[in-house]
């Protein structure tokens, strides 16, 4: 009969198996805390990564304090970073490469150099009782990142300390997922960079800008399948992809002249304006060969985000190829009719919130306003054109879930000019 450490080591493999397919860094990270969380039963914790000197506060999950939050709502977190050094329980693990299992975070003892930081229990009246943090390390040995595990439950519910055996379940688990991360990073780091040479082009399309849409997109995206039924493991399948393509919204903006890219819409041209709309175009086309749910979503969003519900928006019925339009829907002026309602694929649909919403709230127009003044507007300009430039159902899905994407848009904010 195997024992319950087995099952826990074989959990790990296929869970690694799992993390592998796994292609978005944030939906990693998630995956991973959840997963970890639940072969050691901790009530919470948090994933840290190394950027540069410093630990970058990625994740966080707690179950305790997610039971006190109405049905479908999240936890809403702040990400901040903290110097790798002996000061902080996290930033010793990084800086050593050790693990610490601490039995009671407020009893440590006074010969260790780090110290326990009590804000966020003071804060939310939680109470940290046992912690293990464990170095994720690299190929060479390096640490990447520090995965911090809270107050260990036993079969009565009760916290205990985290045993020697979960020590090495955990610091296993994190050996092993340091693969699936530095895959993620890379995968990451190309779109990034896909993205700074649209950026080069036009300065409003950030890596901040397009990390917001992606963010914004999931979480819009969950509210909108949970609504309609998705599966949990199709949603969480579509999150990791959409994340992803979403980044990728306006990539084909790097075939247009930048001349025209730093007018607004108002002060382009008729020409320049049907130069610009080719954007979507030469976006999607950079999916030529469709061999993967990615490249088929991602051409997807670039070619469809700027169709409107009612029709109106563009390009319209076109042949990616060259962007004629299909036979049997030629306007008069050699355009092509838009797609309307559920002819728009519905990631696309779900993008074209998420981009408005971000575009009002970080038009340096509106700058001069308070933040809750631009929120406003913002809110008030998508619910006024709700059934005509945007899906109802989309637009309920984003009111619903108006809070967290809130905080994403501090999450990521733009560089300082």
């Amino acid at each position: 009969m195997a024992t319950n450490d087995q099952i826990n080591f074989d959990k790990i493999l296929k869970i690694t198996h799992e993390l592998l397919q796994i292609h978005d860094l944030d939906m990693l990270l998630e995956h991973m805390l959840t997963e970890v969380r639940n072969i050691v039963d901790a009530d919470a914790g948090s994933i840290y990564l190394v950027e540069g000197y410093t630990l970058k506060f990625s994740y966080t999950q707690n179950n305790s304090q997610q039971k006190k939050l109405p049905f479908g709502k999240k936890l809403i977190y702040s990400t901040f970073s903290i110097q790798i050094n002996n000061k902080s329980i996290a930033g010793y693990v990084a800086n050593t490469g050790m693990l610490v299992n601490i039995p009671n975070a407020y009893r440590i003892d006074s010969f260790q150099p780090y110290s326990f930081d009590k804000h966020f229990d003071e804060t939310t009246g939680y109470r940290t009782q046992s912690m293990l943090a464990v170095p994720i390390k690299n190929s060479l040995g390096k640490a990447t990142g520090v995965i911090q595990l809270i107050n260990s439950l036993g079969l009565d519910q009760l916290i205990r300390p985290f045993t020697t055996t979960e020590e090495s379940i955990v610091q296993l688990f994190a050996d092993s997922a340091s693969i699936a991360i530095e895959h993620a990073q890379m995968t990451r780091s190309m779109i990034v960079r896909m993205n700074k040479m649209v950026e080069l082009h036009d300065p409003t399309e950030t890596t901040a800008h397009n990390n917001r849409i992606a963010a914004y997109s999931i979480e819009i995206y969950e509210a909108w399948a949970r609504k309609k039924g998705v599966t949990e493991r199709e949603i969480q399948h579509n999150r990791d992809i959409l994340r992803m393509a979403a980044m990728l919204h306006d990539i084909g903006k790097i075939a247009i002249p930048a001349p025209i890219l730093k007018k607004t819409c108002a002060e382009m041209t008729p020409e320049e304006t049907k130069i610009f709309r080719q954007h979507v175009i030469y976006g999607a086309r950079l999916f030529p060969d469709i061999s993967s749910g990615f490249e088929e979503m991602a051409q997807a969003i670039s070619l469809n985000h700027h169709e409107n519900w009612d029709g109106s928006g563009y390009p319209g019925h076109v042949r990616v190829k060259d962007g004629l339009p299909l036979p049997g829907y030629e306007k008069a002026d050699g355009s092509a009719f838009g797609k309307s309602g559920n002819e728009i694929p519905i990631y696309a649909r779900i993008v074209a919130v998420a981009n408005e919403y971000d575009d009002i709230i970080h038009e340096p127009i509106v700058k001069e306003k308070s933040d809750k003044d631009i929120k406003s507007v913002a809110v008030e300009k998508i619910l006024a054109n709700s059934g005509k430039q945007f899906d109802p159902d989309v637009v309920a899905a984003f009111i619903g879930c108006l809070e967290i994407i809130n905080s994403i848009s501090t999450r990521y904010p733009d560089p300082a000019k």
